[in-house]
């Protein structure tokens, strides 16, 4: 009689467990900022430099063992960047999905001619979320002028020496690490120092940061606000020169007026295909901080907002002309 009894108030938690799997939040979960796992396994689970996932049909048990205790070169996710209930919703999302025929192609294939370490990086995964010339590893490796030692120890301990790392460059935490702890058995160290050589020789990027301001109402026009600031850390950071700040003006917008040294004016520009704001400064050094502001005829829209980037010359790096960094469209 117990064991029917028990047997009986098993089945209905069993079945609220199953339902409890959403299947939209592993939707949402999967498509927005929080992850970055599409870099690997495709936009709609596809896959792509990492095996496709859509219509597999795995069990919550067989994605949890992935995530949490990864067969290859994938890092590993702890509760904190990706929960059991997120897993769960997760499964819901891909077997909802169908089935591919082919995996789709890596998001960044590896270059003809690429330089060794570049070819590590692209082939262990490091570069398909950090992109080909490793922008966001470079800015820390110039922002606190990194041993290999300590690059060695984000890769390996990432969801420790991250907060280590943003606390000593005063930066605000992550709401979620999106990287998890590569294994040494299946990310050599021997690779990690090949790749680490590369990025230092391509050169160390000076850690720019730059945030547009939500409009506010200035008589006729409406007024963007932007700080551009070297996030490095004084002393030991690379310094930025030769910069220059390009804002993209939205459409039937007119620059009424503008504030910040070194304003060239707006011209059309053919690659952006719009009109476009800039200024020029000389210097920014580890802890220096620019403000510049632009008053439009006319407040920006989700469709056709201001957004730009900042460029800088030296350090020189060997890919190119110029270093950038995005400015991100204005809070609406």
């Amino acid at each position: 009689m117990r064991k029917l009894l028990a047997a009986l108030l098993a089945i209905p938690f069993s079945y609220s467990v199953a339902n409890a799997q959403d299947a939209q939040a592993g939707k949402a979960l999967w498509e927005g900022a929080a992850t970055q796992c599409r870099n690997c396994h495709g936009e709609k689970g596809e896959g792509a430099f990492g095996p496709d996932l859509a219509g597999r049909k795995l069990t919550t048990a067989q994605f949890a063992h992935a995530v949490r205790r990864p067969w290859g070169v994938m890092p590993a996710f702890i509760d904190k960047q990706v929960s059991d209930a997120e897993i769960g919703n997760l499964v819901a999302y891909f077997s909802g999905l169908p089935t591919v025929e082919q995996p789709g192609k890596w998001r960044f294939p590896v270059p003809p001619n690429a330089p060794r370490g570049q070819m590590v990086a692209l082939t262990s995964g490091c570069a398909q979320c950090h992109g080909p010339i490793l922008a966001g590893p470079r800015s820390a490796i110039g922002g606190v002028d990194m041993d290999f030692d300590w690059f060695k120890s984000l890769v390996y301990d990432h969801t420790t020496a991250l907060p280590l790392l943003e606390a000593w460059l005063e930066e605000k935490p992550r709401p979620r690490m999106r990287m998890g702890n590569f294994s040494p058995n299946r990310m050599w160290e021997s690779q990690l120092r090949e790749i680490y050589d590369w990025a230092r020789d391509l050169g160390p990027r000076a850690r720019l940061e730059a945030r547009l301001g939500k409009g506010t109402s200035a008589g006729n026009g409406v007024t963007y606000p932007l700080t551009i600031e070297n996030a490095g850390i004084k002393g030991r950071g690379v310094t930025a020169e030769d910069l220059t700040v390009r804002l993209i003006v939205p459409k039937d917008a007119e620059v009424i007026a503008t504030t910040g040294d070194g304003y060239q004016g707006v011209r059309p520009d053919e690659q952006a295909k719009a009109n476009v704001a800039t200024w020029k400064l000389p210097r920014l050094a580890p802890k220096d901080h620019a403000s510049i502001g632009i008053t439009l005829s006319k407040a920006a829209t989700a469709a056709d907002n201001l957004s730009g980037e900042v460029r800088w010359s030296k350090p020189t790096v060997k890919t190119g002309p110029f270093d950038r960094q995005a400015i991100n469209p204005a809070p609406l």
